[in-house]
């Protein structure tokens, strides 16, 4: 028992967090970007890793019965990962923006994130109809590379819009750009990704139960499904760079 009490008591004089409200919600928002952030990238790696080899290698029946059972429950974690991570990481960015220089935070935290956000919507959009192009959509490797041109295009205007102000840190420069590859990746699985997932994971079902034959455009739909989920196993490589360089590296500014 006195033991314990000596522990307690060495505990409360070594472990001092901080008193001022802002850096506890900074930790706690960082502390669910984390959690969810494995959660979503961790089944995006099992997706194109296990996953997509797996079903290749399945048979029709087989194939009816594994994918109502697997992918819903996987999809839905996948999907709502996704959505935690981005929204936690954007708040945590905009009290970062809010709290260092300059003069006018508030001012230059809504004008940042708002012409980041178009940034990276527009990059989507471009992406989005460009994976619905037959020609482009066939060769793997070419819109592989046409996605990594259009995300370094999409990092550099940040880069070039975020460093516009005066004494801005390394860390907010780098969530900025890995941020953006994080909504232009949250936006791949709502956009493309989980739309097309669903119908193929019904047209499946009804497959298995009552005969119903697979459309043949599920073929096509599927293509691009895989070439989303791709893109963003790939992006999520330089999108976990920029977040360790945040706090780790300073490559932009001396942070």
């Amino acid at each position: 028992m006195i033991d314990a009490f000596a522990l307690l008591f060495w505990l409360q004089a070594k472990v001092l967090p901080p008193s001022d409200l802002g850096s506890n919600v900074q930790l706690v928002l960082r502390w669910i970007h984390f959690v969810a952030g494995i959660t979503w990238i961790g089944l995006l790696y099992f997706f194109n890793l296990v996953n997509v080899p797996l079903m290749k290698a399945l048979d029709g029946p087989t194939k009816g019965k594994v994918v109502p059972a697997l992918m819903p429950r996987a999809l839905w974690w996948f999907r709502w990962g996704a959505v935690v991570t981005v929204l936690a990481g954007f708040v945590y960015w905009l009290l970062i923006l809010d709290t260092e220089p300059p003069n006018d935070p508030g001012s230059r935290t809504w004008t940042t994130a708002g012409l980041w956000f178009a940034v990276v919507a527009v990059t989507w959009a471009i992406q989005y109809f460009l994976v619905r192009l037959p020609a482009l959509a066939k060769n793997g490797w070419v819109f592989g590379a046409v996605v990594l041109v259009l995300a370094a295009l999409m990092g550099g205007v940040i880069v070039h819009h975020v460093t516009a102000y005066e004494n801005v840190s390394n860390r907010v420069v780098s969530i900025g750009v890995g941020g953006g590859l994080g909504l232009f990746m949250m936006l791949n699985v709502w956009g493309i990704i989980w739309p097309i997932q669903k119908r193929l994971i019904g047209w499946t079902k009804e497959n298995a139960e009552k005969g119903t034959a697979i459309p043949p455009e599920s073929a096509v739909l599927a293509r691009r499904a895989f070439l989303a989920s791709r893109a963003n196993a790939w992006l999520s490589i330089a999108m976990l760079f920029f977040m360790a360089a945040a706090s780790h590296y300073p490559l932009f500014v001396a942070g």
